[in-house]
């Protein structure tokens, strides 16, 4: 592992990705006495936006559970972002301004299922969140995002459990709480998040076609309006537990996967002190 960067400022934490998940990790580090920096698309589809910094690509600026961040697009406004105690967010996906953020730590949250291009020697320490990587090889870390019993462990060899195509149970629903568009098109919302809405409603367009709802419940997440879509495409989430704060909160997948991130990020710390001291004791 490399060395930290050297200096009185917080060990700064690279996220790549600023949806959902990544919000929910990047809060538990912000809390934890962490700088944060996140990299997002230029165009966003985080279906549980009110509870994603990658709103703030969108609106200049988000809140997370009282936790604001703010697009960015200079170095300057990047440092005078963290030094306001707020989290920078920059339209970066694929991180060709490294040489601005200087992490001490890389984590890779864009959930695409496959390693993008983060590397093992991009950072100190450099975590993997969920399938697609492999500690050891391409990270130091990864973290399990499956729902179940490894729910956030800190893998040290091997990878992730791969991705089942399935989404996770909630309330005893899986595929039926998902709104995926029908056909391509721009997408037009029929119901926001926090409405109560019945199985067969109509909830979304997709151009001309008609999305309707395959279970009654809550919207927990929906895609803004605007955004043109592909038929399959998940453009929104529907909760049976109609519990109106869990659509303005950080879920509990996140916040496990969160302290995940945190553990393998102490663990890492711990393991480059323990090989300085080694070499320097030789």
């Amino acid at each position: 592992m490399k060395k930290f960067i050297e200096g009185e400022r917080p060990l700064r934490v690279l996220i790549k990705g600023a949806g959902d998940l990544a919000s929910g990790i990047a809060v538990r580090l912000y809390h934890s006495g962490f700088q944060v920096i996140m990299t997002e698309t230029g165009e966003p589809t985080t279906i549980r936006r009110y509870v994603a910094f990658s709103r703030a690509v969108y609106e200049s600026e988000a809140e997370v559970e009282g936790i604001i961040a703010k697009c960015v697009s200079t170095k300057e406004a990047l440092e005078s972002c963290l030094e306001q105690q707020k989290i920078p967010v920059i339209t970066d996906p694929t991180c060709v301004h490294m040489d601005w953020y200087q992490p001490d730590v890389e984590v890779d949250a864009i959930l695409a299922k496959r390693n993008l291009g983060t590397k093992i020697e991009d950072a100190p320490i450099v975590i993997g969140v969920g399938p697609g990587f492999t500690a050891g090889i391409d990270c130091h870390f990864v973290v399990e995002t499956k729902r179940g019993h490894d729910l956030g462990r800190v893998i040290t060899e091997g990878t992730a459990i791969p991705n089942t195509g399935v989404p996770g149970v909630i309330a005893g629903y899986a595929k039926e709480r998902l709104i995926c568009a029908s056909g391509e098109g721009r997408f037009e919302p029929k119901a926001e998040i926090g409405d109560c809405v019945e199985k067969g409603q109509l909830v979304a367009m997709c151009g001309k076609n008609l999305v309707y709802a395959q279970m009654s419940g809550m919207i927990r997440g929906m895609l803004p309006e605007g955004i043109v879509v592909s038929k399959g495409m998940k453009c929104g989430d529907i909760d049976a537990r109609r519990e109106y704060a869990y659509c303005f909160t950080i879920s509990d997948k996140a916040r496990a996967v969160g302290g995940g991130v945190l553990e393998a990020i102490l663990r890492g710390r711990k393991q480059i002190a323990e090989n300085r001291n080694r070499a320097f004791d030789a």
